[in-house]
């Protein structure tokens, strides 16, 4: 519970952590933003790491001067990419031996067979938008041996849409006064606002569930 506490607490303050990051690192700052960006899209058991928030808090240091946009905008769109392909070529290597790990969450690999079921391959484009669904949509791809040419453009595509969407929106309007003064409170709407998809999706598969098919009767 506790460490469900702090990650909670770094999501919702997350402009002062990065601020105290980039004051005692300086331009380590992009190699450490590179990081985890990497990690959350590229180790699947790693799904609870700040994304779009983290990208958010970022563009608003940026357009402080603290940060240099482009360069950053460039940086996190590489680590995006490579990090979904690391966990493509993991979930291909794996297979169907990856049901049988442990400390591989099965609910969450089931949840993203539905999440492409329902979206084709425009799940991996998609994905990047809806947290934990973005870190298992390229394992549970490699798994199903999808096409790596086709996994690799939808990749390029919603990882440069997701990066530049999320770090722009922070470098255009964080420096708003409101968003400023409410930060904590534009964070947890982003978050909230990333997982109306997975609500959905959760609430509309337990009402098919409840509604049981009718069977024929016999005369």
């Amino acid at each position: 519970m506790e460490i469900l506490t702090n990650i909670f607490d770094i999501f919702l303050h997350l402009d002062e952590y990065l601020a105290a990051i980039i004051a005692d690192y300086g331009a380590w700052t992009y190699g450490i933003l590179f990081a985890v960006i990497f990690i959350e899209t590229g180790v699947v058991i790693m799904p609870f790491l700040p994304g779009d928030s983290l990208l958010f808090a970022a563009g608003t240091f940026a357009a402080l001067g603290s940060l240099n946009v482009w360069g950053l905008v460039g940086l996190l769109f590489v680590a995006a990419v490579l990090g979904d392909a690391v966990n493509y070529s993991i979930g291909h290597y794996l297979g169907e031996r990856a049901y049988n790990i442990k400390w591989i969450r099965k609910e969450y690999l089931d949840k993203t067979h539905l999440f492409f079921e329902k979206h084709g391959g425009k799940a991996i484009f998609l994905a990047r938008f809806v947290p934990i669904v973005r870190t298992f949509a390229p394992f549970v791809a490699g798994i199903g041996k999808m096409s790596y040419r086709y996994f690799a453009t939808y990749n390029v595509f919603g990882g440069a849409v997701w990066v530049f969407s999320f770090t722009l929106l922070g470098y255009y309007f964080g420096n708003l006064e409101f968003v400023k003064k409410n930060f904590e409170l534009v964070i947890l709407a982003i978050i909230l606002i990333s997982i109306v998809p997975m609500v959905y999706e959760w609430w509309k598969a337990r009402r098919e569930g409840m509604v049981e098919p009718k069977t024929a009767e016999t005369p």
